[in-house]
């Protein structure tokens, strides 16, 4: 039996001849959408009672360095409501991140060779474990960093009250940031993987992605060489284990 897709097949329909395929794929898409949707509004229904404790607990790396006095504040009556719900709907989707990926997995499987399936697997679980270390790391490690430099370097006779909305679109921004930044292991993996770059390739561009690195660092943190390097230390690691998990999965693609 010749390793193909599974999905792959012949309608021997007459009527239907080609078409059938197509319509069922179609019908399997929207029912795995649909499927996605009432997940996350499975996990908004369970979380939105906590709406603000959530607020609560994502603005503590702000709040707890504010000087005596200060406080955060709403500039619109509707953000009081708003700015949590819209932070519940977020939390609501990265909680039902691993079952969107699995309905993901389910729709393309079988169009998948056996051995790209035996891969998918572990980088598909890969992906979902680091997007959850990046917003980790950024939450306890680059929030305390970031919002101490901001609420110190001003002028003394300035009064430091940010606005809850200003604050999530930030905090937000900085998920997606580190969340994908550390996504950097699986994209060296794929690119070696799909004959894109190889190891080789990519070891003698060494250099250019560590001062890339450094760029990157530079831009989502305060200016200073610590901060700077407490993200571009993580993300340069991480493309070194890319690179060594690349070289194992090339090895056993010329195998």
């Amino acid at each position: 039996m010749t390793d193909q897709p599974n999905g792959y097949y012949n309608s021997e329909d007459p009527e239907l001849g080609q078409e059938q395929p197509l319509v069922q794929h179609l019908v399997e898409l929207r029912s795995r959408i649909l499927r996605c949707l009432v997940a996350v509004l499975i996990a908004f229904a369970c979380l939105f009672y906590f709406a603000n404790d959530i607020y609560s607990f994502i603005s503590e790396p702000l709040r707890s360095i504010l000087p005596e006095g200060s406080s955060m504040i709403a500039t619109e009556i509707t953000q009081t409501f708003f700015t949590p719900f819209k932070l519940t709907v977020v939390a609501a989707i990265f909680l039902a991140i691993p079952y969107i990926l699995h309905q993901v997995w389910g729709f393309i499987a079988p169009g998948l060779y056996q051995h790209e399936q035996k891969l998918a697997i572990p980088l598909l679980a890969s992906s979902v474990v680091l997007f959850y270390l990046g917003i980790t790391f950024a939450y306890y490690v680059v929030f305390p960093l970031l919002f101490n430099f901001f609420t110190t370097i001003g002028p003394d006779d300035v009064s430091v009250m940010p606005d809850i909305h200003s604050y999530l679109s930030i905090v937000l921004k900085l998920f997606f940031a580190f969340g994908i930044a550390f996504e950097i292991p699986i994209a060296t993996v794929l690119l070696i993987w799909s004959g894109i770059s190889s190891v080789a390739s990519l070891r003698k561009k060494r250099p250019y992605i560590i001062v890339g690195c450094f760029v990157v660092g530079m831009l989502l943190t305060p200016p200073d060489v610590f901060s700077q390097s407490l993200l571009a230390l993580p993300m340069w690691l991480l493309f070194e284990a890319g690179l060594l998990m690349g070289g194992i999965v090339a090895k056993r693609k010329s195998a």
